[in-house]
């Protein structure tokens, strides 16, 4: 096994006067689990690919382990990728799909049946190796796929967006099958998807990336409850954080009625590059229904999301600050609020709610980046 180090790497496209990666500084351990996250064009993929050897590193360099890889050739890498659409051979079997690139490489039959056996017991395809691909499930070529990966016994797994060919319920079922698999054998895995619930789920470090820059790397918990800019902020969580413009009035932040006191540290970062304004951020969760005449932020119900355990009402601005810069993520003209499923308001209502004392996250109006609160 072996770590990954991506040092200052950068990749321009032919004709592109921006990077679609720049200068990307990331360290994977030895046996981690890292996720590359962000939305499409992100440079996620680009970056998984200059990993691979597919795509031409421009400046920086690329390692794995103490061994700079820069401008060796993708089959001398010892890496071993997972696609998005199973790139399975139609005509061969289950066995032949998953043992090929031994066959290649020259192993004995031997060998190769017996990687293939161990592989196939791993990820229960020991009844399907003698079937073709068409005869199999999408989860199950999905599987072979990640066979064929894993009897190359690779240092390093590269996994692009390998289940967003799935459908909803086996991509969660596959999800948990690939996250505790990688947990069992152990090998350095980069993984990349644009669905952050996976990033979430699976990953023992996420890497969030926006226009090709590298934006913060953490665990789930710390990208959830620390995002260190307003595009973290809005990018993780499911439903996503609301985010909005408040004004300063001494040290409070100031929306309508609504009042959210801020503390000494926040007040001591500000400048006057704010412009008596700060962003504060809150997760639906950190949201709670207050009388119509508290100091609360006025919802106007569009829709209730009934999920059993949960419920969550998205609604807009209402009353004197319709016009607020007020919204969840990147949609300005939404805010969602999770409620008590046993009492959900109707559509058409009209609700206020307050911030939890101390569930807020502050930026800066003018920067985007955390503040301490």
């Amino acid at each position: 096994m072996a770590s990954v180090t991506f040092d200052a790497a950068t990749r321009v496209y032919p004709g592109q006067e921006r990077p679609a990666v720049n200068e990307l500084n990331l360290d994977v351990a030895d046996g981690e689990f890292l996720v590359l996250v962000g939305p499409s064009g992100c440079g996620k993929s680009t970056s998984l690919r200059m990993l691979a050897g597919l795509e031409d590193v421009n400046a920086g360099r690329i390692l794995i382990g103490d061994r700079d890889v820069t401008d060796v050739q993708p089959k001398d890498r010892d890496i071993a990728m997972v696609f998005q659409n199973y790139a399975l051979y139609p005509h061969m079997s289950v066995a032949d799909n998953m043992g090929f690139a031994l066959k290649i490489a020259g192993t004995p039959k031997s060998e190769i049946r017996q990687r293939v056996e161990e592989a196939a017991k791993i990820l229960d395809l020991t009844e399907y190796l003698d079937r073709k691909p068409k005869a199999l499930s999408g989860g199950q070529r999905q599987r072979v796929a990640m066979g064929r990966a894993i009897v190359r016994q690779p240092s390093v797994f590269l996994m692009d967006e390998p289940l967003s060919n799935l459908d909803a319920k086996l991509r969660v079922q596959t999800r948990t099958q690939i996250a505790s698999l990688q947990r069992r054998l152990g090998v350095t895995t980069v993984y990349v998807t644009h669905d952050q619930t996976e990033a979430l789920t699976m990953g023992d470090r996420i890497a969030v990336l926006k226009d090709g820059l590298l934006q913060q790397v953490g665990t789930p918990r710390e990208m959830y409850e620390t995002p260190q800019n307003v595009f973290v902020a809005g990018f993780i969580g499911s439903p996503a954080m609301n985010l909005g413009t408040f004004k300063l009035e001494g040290d409070q932040a100031v929306l309508g009625s609504a009042r959210v006191p801020l503390s000494r540290a926040t007040m001591n970062a500000l400048t006057d590059e704010n412009d008596n304004q700060i962003t504060l951020g809150f997760r639906p969760e950190a949201l709670e229904p207050t009388s119509e005449g508290g100091n609360g932020i006025p919802v106007k119900v569009n829709l209730v999301e009934e999920l059993g355990s949960d419920a969550f009402v998205y609604g807009s601005l209402a009353g004197e600050v319709a016009d607020a810069d007020l919204g969840s993520g990147e949609d300005a003209d939404q805010i969602i609020v999770r409620v008590d499923p046993r009492r959900t308001p109707m559509k058409g209502d009209t609700i206020h709610v307050t911030i939890r004392e101390g569930e807020q996250h502050v930026f800066s109006h003018t920067t985007g980046e955390r503040l301490p609160s």
